[in-house]
């Protein structure tokens, strides 16, 4: 399995594609494909075929994964950062801010 950067629920902000410079929440991650959908973010258009569960068919707006190379960890000032892992007092591994050294 491989560790991400970033987690569900945290804020990133975009570096790449048609959505750079944005920021949104992760609301789910892919690991297989490493990738995550971004609450708001690289949003596409999905035809609906008419079925039971929506007679009228239609279509919607959703939010497509963005691979994980093109997302970076906002902290809590609101500035983007690069993250690192450690080991804290208690031994057990944590996620750092590279910019201030914070663990996050």
């Amino acid at each position: 399995m491989a560790k991400f950067h970033i987690k569900t629920g945290d804020t990133v902000m975009v570096t790449a594609g048609t959505s750079k410079g944005k920021s949104g929440k992760v609301i789910r991650m892919i690991p297989k494909q490493h990738r995550a959908v971004v609450e708001g973010l690289n949003m596409v258009t999905k035809h609906q075929k008419p079925s039971a569960n929506s007679p009228q068919g239609g279509i919607s707006k959703m939010e497509a994964p963005i691979h994980v190379s093109n997302l970076m960890l906002v902290e809590g000032s609101g500035n983007p950062t690069r993250t690192g892992h450690k080991l804290n007092e208690k031994g057990e591994m944590v996620r750092f801010s590279k910019k201030t050294g914070d663990t996050i």
